[in-house]
């Protein structure tokens, strides 16, 4: 095993027990607190261009998860077309899912590409993932369907 396959290993097998794996299947959306994405509004990266926390107030139910707006309007935006202003791969980190593999994010980690929102672990995981951001978006898009089945 290569030095770096070694690191890797080490660096990430802390996350890989704490994983949120349910009867050997990921929930559809990553949830913390009660809320998906931690709490965050997914259509606040759209309008605002920045991450936004939500309003408990004023939410929405979309994939098994509670989401929190900064407004009823965006509430009302992504109710109307949930699957354009929702993360990709439930909210889970992107990487992670291009590495076969599911982990939490940070809601300070993101990108948009043509249009979608990718979350990621953390700020340094986020700047490895756009080196190659169009690669790892194909190689997540087709691990995913399996990850979320808990393949």
């Amino acid at each position: 095993m290569s030095v770096n396959k070694v690191r890797r290993a080490l660096l990430f097998a802390p996350l890989l027990m704490v994983l949120p794996r349910v009867a050997n299947a990921i929930e559809p959306t990553f949830s913390a607190d009660g809320a998906a994405i931690r709490g965050y509004d997914p259509v606040a990266y759209f309008t605002g261009g920045d991450p936004a926390k939500g309003d408990p107030a004023i939410t929405q139910q979309y994939q098994e998860a509670t989401w929190h707006f900064v407004s009823a309007e965006n509430r009302d935006l992504f109710a109307a077309n949930a699957q354009k202003y929702a993360p990709q791969y439930g909210g889970y980190c992107a990487w992670a899912a291009s590495r076969n593999y599911v982990a939490p994010t940070d809601p300070n980690a993101w990108e948009i590409v043509d249009d979608k929102l990718y979350l990621n672990f953390s700020k340094l995981t986020h700047a490895r993932w756009t080196i190659r951001a169009r690669s790892n978006i194909a190689k997540a898009d087709a691990n995913w369907p399996g990850l979320l089945a808990g393949a």
